[in-house]
């Protein structure tokens, strides 16, 4: 390239430039671009910013569905048991020391229709003599037990008032690990203080959850959250940032704490579950049970995994055979090994029985069974006793 070509590209450069220049000087000014003091947004408006960002998903759903949360008061006879028993002997020296005693309980429940349904756990009920809903307005009314349920943990009250807020029942199907979590509740009794409930939040923390309970009840899939629940938490709806219920608050683990607090372990029995036991006990008053299974068994452990040469320690081994039973028309067999109910894998005795638990009279027992080493298929139907 030649001297004067480069010369005329240089100065064709220098002139792009100082257009540019002129050009954003001139848009700048007049178009409205610019960063005057008085353009910059005050510290008034930036504080109103910050309070209109207060009112999020959560507190909207806070603000919708404080009103269909009840707090449950229970007046329940305990009776306690003279410890000689029924001994002749001791009781010509003591006598009969056995005594009922009124006990007061607490709980949380929610309200599901606008004619006064109301959900809350059976441990709550336990075998009340009196219920007393508190609800948001200040009221106190009484309520009756439509039904419950000892081994899922459920019962349904009814109060007698129509025209009342409910909650939205969500799907347990749909809950996401990590997503928010509200549990909303009457914890240590002080919805009486203000008539509102008690709000924490935290995020779903696992779901699927198999618990074991002394007291014969069977806590399957349960929803683990972190949102704190304490002692009258029971019954409580946990709720997702849509407004719906995914669970009834339930348990804690408090590990070694004496003070049984929250350690950011609680439970929720997942609501899918909650509807079909309701819609049961709505229809019945109870759940009927009275089916005939005709099976002992006993979790695998360790030995016994040793002794039948199993590979993995898991199932549960059948320690006995009713005669007659539909199992023993099937042909299942003691020392028979069972892996899975209905394709779901079972690792103890308590899952064995929480799957059965929840089945109904006629319905289908799938079982996987290990038996000299081979897996084979049995099937047979839930029978009255």
């Amino acid at each position: 390239m030649s001297k004067s070509k480069y010369f005329i590209f240089g100065v064709s450069f220098i002139l792009v430039l100082i257009c540019g220049f002129v050009f954003g000087h001139y848009v700048f000014k007049n178009e409205g671009i610019n960063f005057s003091a008085n353009e910059i947004i005050s510290r008034q408006q930036v504080n109103e910013n910050i309070t209109d960002s207060r009112d999020n998903a959560i507190t909207r759903t806070v603000k919708d569905i404080s009103s269909a949360v009840v707090g449950i008061n229970v007046t329940e006879i305990r009776e306690y048991r003279d410890p000689f028993g029924n001994d002749p002997f001791f009781r010509q020296f003591f006598g009969d020391r056995s005594y009922k005693q009124e006990v007061q309980g607490l709980g949380s429940g929610f309200i599901v229709s606008e004619d006064g349904y109301i959900i809350t756990n059976d441990h709550v009920v336990g075998n009340a003599t009196k219920i007393v809903v508190s609800m948001t307005n200040g009221e106190h009314i009484d309520a009756e037990i439509i039904g419950k349920d000892s081994y899922s943990d459920i019962a349904v009250l009814k109060i007698n008032k129509g025209g009342l807020p409910h909650i939205k029942l969500g799907n347990s199907e749909d809950v996401i690990i990590g997503e928010w979590a509200i549990a909303l509740g009457n914890p240590f009794g002080l919805f009486e203080v203000n008539q509102k409930p008690t709000v924490t939040v935290g995020v779903v923390s696992a779901t699927g959850m198999k618990l074991s309970s002394g007291e014969n009840r069977f806590y399957r899939n349960m929803i683990q959250t972190d949102a704190a629940i304490n002692s009258g938490n029971s019954g409580g709806p946990l709720v997702n940032s849509d407004g719906e219920v995914i669970g009834m608050n339930t348990l804690i683990y408090t590990g070694n704490s004496f003070a049984g607090g929250n350690i950011g372990l609680g439970f929720a029995i997942p609501i899918n579950k909650v509807k079909r036991i309701v819609d049961q006990l709505k229809k019945d008053g109870k759940i009927d049970r009275n089916y005939n299974i005709g099976l002992r068994v006993q979790t695998v452990d360790r030995n016994i995994a040793q002794y039948f040469k199993l590979k993995n320690v898991q199932g549960v081994i059948v320690v006995n055979v009713e005669k007659g039973s539909p199992a023993d028309k099937e042909g299942v067999k003691p020392e028979d090994i069972i892996l899975s109910v209905n394709g779901e894998k079972i690792a103890s005795d308590a899952d064995f029985w929480g799957i059965i638990t929840e089945m109904n009279i006629g319905d289908k027992i799938k079982l996987k069974i290990l038996r000299s080493g081979e897996e084979i298929d049995k099937e047979f139907e839930l029978s009255i006793k």
